[in-house]
């Protein structure tokens, strides 16, 4: 069974909001199996627009990354996120 993916890109607009997000973003990831790969850090924009926080959470599967991010916990920790930044989300079947 492949692996799931959930890739994310944020420009953080409200740090102090954001950091309410990732706190209960955090849990609700240990709590669904999931393991960060990458997590803000240095980057480099090698094409087209990129933004500051890069987020890579590996799931044993594509069908456990989607119950992460539908699940109550980590709907309650994106709500936190609204208006504190400008993100695209995406669930990837790993190879």
């Amino acid at each position: 069974m492949p692996k799931g993916y959930v890739i994310a890109r944020v420009t953080v607009t409200n740090p102090e909001a954001y950091a309410e997000y990732a706190k209960g973003a955090t849990e609700a990831i240990r709590q669904y199996g999931g393991r960060p790969l990458v997590r803000g850090g240095a980057y480099e924009a090698l094409e087209g627009e990129a933004r500051a926080r890069n987020v890579v959470i590996e799931f044993d599967s594509v069908e456990q990354a989607r119950t992460y991010y539908h699940s109550p916990e980590y709907q309650a920790a994106k709500a936190k996120r609204e208006g504190a930044c400008v993100a695209e989300f995406v669930l990837v079947e790993g190879a």
